[in-house]
């Protein structure tokens, strides 16, 4: 194969993979106020795959409720009160499934959340004529879109932890200063006790 024709097949794949990606993922941030929810839908054919990978991030005791229904409104996964959680499923007909994250049960903390959809599209074997390339493809998409999940994930939880640190860090600063202030009053009483225990006193 001469340079050129490499050039070429390089040039393809990166195209398809760019046109590929955008239909199988989907990256949202959202905050969730006190004794509210929000709802989401995605609209899927029978066979088609989806999966929803969601992470709290600030808010209260970092916990939120999670539910996934079908066309019907029957609950095909319900998560309550969980920091971190995925759901897959395969859809079973066709239609709108919806899926929704609560904070109802918190009156004062708002919840910040990440969330990850991603999904797979279902082609019959007799549509599923493609070039080895393309295939090559679609399997590398989806094993990039797991990285990506797990590098949100980390980039979470990071945070999570930093917060915690500096938290930590500020409590120990202000506890210091109490005992400094708790020592300095100690031992002002003492020298003005012994200060007195001392002194002199004249009878007029």
């Amino acid at each position: 194969m001469s340079r050129k024709q490499h050039t070429s097949w390089i040039a393809l794949f990166c195209a398809s993979l760019l046109t590929v990606l955008p239909t199988l993922v989907s990256a949202h941030m959202i905050n969730i106020p006190a004794s509210t929810k929000e709802c989401f839908f995605e609209d899927l054919h029978e066979h088609d795959q989806m999966t929803v990978t969601y992470q709290v991030g600030e808010g209260g005791h970092l916990d939120i409720d999670f539910w996934l229904t079908d066309p019907e409104g029957t609950v095909l996964t319900k998560h309550i009160r969980y920091s971190t959680g995925s759901t897959s499923i395969t859809a079973e007909k066709d239609g709108r499934y919806e899926y929704c994250f609560s904070n109802q049960m918190s009156t004062m903390a708002d919840k910040q959340v990440s969330f990850n959809v991603h999904g797979i599209i279902y082609i019959s074997a007799d549509e599923d004529i493609v070039a080895p390339v393309e295939r090559e493809i679609r399997s590398l998409a989806i094993g990039l879109l797991a990285v990506k999940d797990e590098q949100e994930y980390i980039v979470v939880r990071e945070k999570r932890h930093r917060d915690t640190a500096e938290s930590t860090n500020d409590r120990v600063k202000w506890w210091s200063v109490l005992q400094a202030v708790v020592l300095f009053s100690v031992v002002a009483w003492q020298i003005y006790y012994l200060k007195s225990f001392f002194e002199v006193k004249r009878i007029i």
